[in-house]
C-alpha cells in the first residue's frame, strides 16, 4: 500500500459518497511531495470535523504514514470541488 491508497482509504471510509473521492501525489522538491485529497462540497463537513479534529487526525495518520515508508516531507491539501 502506498501513501495514495491509504490517503484513500481513510477518506473514503469517512465521507457517504467514496465514489467521488480524488487523490493525487504531485512532487514538489526532492524533498517535498503534496499529496492532494478533493472532496465534493457536500462532504466537507465530515472530513474537517468539529474544530478541525478529524482533519488534524487525518494529517496525522498520513504524515506518520509516509514516515514509516521513508518518504520525504508530506504536504496534505484538501479542497473541495
Amino acid at each position: 500500500m502506498n501513501v495514495v491508497e491509504f490517503a484513500e482509504y481513510l477518506i473514503k471510509n469517512i465521507v457517504r459518497e467514496p465514489d467521488l473521492i480524488k487523490v493525487s501525489l504531485f512532487e514538489a522538491d526532492e524533498d517535498i511531495t503534496i499529496l492532494e485529497i478533493l472532496v465534493p462540497e457536500s462532504e466537507m463537513g465530515r472530513v474537517i470535523g468539529r474544530g478541525g479534529k478529524t482533519s488534524t487526525a487525518i494529517r496525522t495518520l498520513i504524515q506518520a504514514f509516509a514516515a514509516v515508508q521513508k518518504m520525504p516531507k508530506v504536504k496534505i491539501n484538501i479542497d473541495a470541488f
